[in-house]
């Protein structure tokens, strides 16, 4: 699969793999961009973890329709399909949230309860490093120039999903040490995915046609079945205005990447 773009000769595959594994333990580091946050004390963080909830919700759903979506649509034959994919993508995460509802139903009188919807973040956002690890790995496969500029890419996309990724976590219940923690195993699937992509070579951008649209399905479930009624519950004026003015921050952060990518 290796191609002579950019004019240069096809390097050994031992350098492929290890410009690729390089790119995507370099991507899974980004999930501590939320470190900054143990800096911050407990009852600050709490106070206004309703702010990066918001710049999640605005992030999930600008990955979601300006990324995820038109690049599924793109690259699709048929795109019946891809619509198709996308609402069993929700319905999936749908039935998945019910099983983690059923799964706990009576726990929620013991201490720390963590809710559903941290364990859907870590779900959702392992699928996506998954496919993440994918396409910088099948990038690899055609150029290292190719492999670098598609690495880079994904790391700037993934700093602003990164810090609502660990708000969320920090909504859910989970203490800030262990929702870095998670962050960074959930990212570590990028791992897998460019193992998946280099054992596989070029067989491996089919499953991208399908985990694409079903990864923006999940995001957009949680940004508007889960994330969304929560925001609901802040009901001052000031507190609203922040929350607006964050949710369009984590769209637009999403609009800039456009340009780089």
């Amino acid at each position: 699969m290796c191609r002579r773009e950019f004019d240069s000769p096809c390097p050994h595959m031992a350098t492929i793999y290890l410009y690729a594994f390089a790119s995507v333990i370099a991507v899974s580091l980004v999930s501590f961009v939320g470190i900054f946050a143990l800096s911050l004390k407990e009852e600050i963080l709490r106070k206004y973890i309703f702010v990066f909830i918001s710049i999640a919700v605005g992030a999930l759903l600008g990955d979601a329709f300006i990324h995820l979506i038109p690049e599924s649509f793109e690259d699709a034959t048929n795109p019946l399909s891809v619509s198709v994919l996308i609402i069993a993508g929700i319905l999936f995460f749908f039935i998945l949230e019910k099983f983690f509802h059923w799964h706990h139903h009576g726990d929620d009188t013991k201490e720390n309860h963590i809710h559903p919807v941290g364990k859907l973040i870590i779900f959702s956002d392992g699928v996506h490093n998954f496919i993440d690890g994918i396409i910088i790995g099948v990038s690899f496969l055609v150029s290292i120039p190719l492999g670098i500029a598609t690495t880079l890419a994904v790391i700037l996309h993934e700093i602003p999903q990164e810090i609502g990724d660990f708000a969320v976590l920090l909504h859910a219940g989970y203490s800030k040490s262990r929702a870095l923690w998670l962050n960074f195993l959930s990212a570590l699937l990028a791992v897998v995915g460019v193992i998946f992509a280099l054992v596989l070579g070029e067989a491996s951008e089919n499953f991208i046609a399908y985990f694409l649209p079903i990864a923006a399905g999940g995001f957009i479930y949680i940004a508007v079945a889960d994330l969304m009624p929560e925001l609901h519950k802040t009901k001052e004026m000031k507190y609203s205005v922040l929350q607006i003015m964050a949710v369009i921050a984590g769209v637009l952060a999403m609009v800039a990447l456009t340009f780089v990518e």
